[in-house]
């Protein structure tokens, strides 16, 4: 164990870090932020989020997993007190919902506009 250690930011790459950033803000009403001149958010906990470009052309996760494809590497999961209404929320702001899911009445997954996979869980 490393002794008092925290988590401190959380990066995640993607082809169009503004239209990222926006969309998380407004799904959690968090502020928007510029931090190492990259867009970031940040949450009333205190975590920050930023968002960032790749070095090579970014290549979106296939949801379901496909061997061979791109596979998602990190997966956040939000947790609601109704489901089915932050589900039609997430959408209107820009989610997509794909046909493979497999969280019953318990989670719902979506994608967010840069492909990663997200789950909305009831609280």
């Amino acid at each position: 164990m490393i002794a008092n250690l925290g988590l401190g930011n959380l990066f995640i790459e993607c082809a169009d870090p503004v239209r990222a950033r926006d969309f998380y803000a407004e799904l959690g009403g968090w502020e928007r932020r510029t931090l190492w001149e990259l867009p970031a958010l940040a949450t009333p906990e205190g975590l920050v989020v930023l968002f960032s470009g790749t070095d090579t052309p970014y290549a979106r996760v296939t949801w379901p997993g496909v061997p061979g494809e791109q596979q998602q590497q990190m997966h956040l999961d939000f947790q609601v007190d109704d489901v089915p209404e932050a589900v039609a929320e997430a959408v209107r702001l820009g989610a997509t919902r794909p046909e493979a899911q497999y969280g019953g009445t318990d989670f719902v997954t979506l994608l967010d506009p840069e492909g990663h996979p997200f789950c909305l869980c009831q609280r």
